[in-house]
């Protein structure tokens, strides 16, 4: 919040919300592609993994492409290439 004061200082009211909008919203995704991650990496670490870890990655992958954290199409080529890679181990 600081740094859009600091950087915004003599800009139109408009353009510092919309900064304040953009750091509130890369805090969001940030948080949402986080633990879409971790979900996913624990499905790939995993010796053995279990429908219902698939189940609960898709369903992170998801939410993150619901909430525009990232592209539809980006969602359906990570779940595709999980669930390939899940199934020749």
């Amino acid at each position: 919040m600081a740094e859009v004061k600091k950087v915004l200082k003599k800009k139109k009211s408009s353009v510092r919300k919309r900064a304040k909008q953009a750091l509130v919203r890369k805090k969001v995704h940030s948080a949402v592609k986080s633990k879409m991650r971790k979900v996913v990496k624990s499905v790939k670490t995993a010796a053995a993994a279990k429908p219902e870890m698939l189940s609960k990655a898709y369903s992170e992958i998801d939410k993150a492409a619901k909430k525009g954290t990232i592209h539809k199409r980006t969602a359906a080529r990570q779940k595709s290439r999980l669930a390939k890679s899940s199934f020749k181990k």
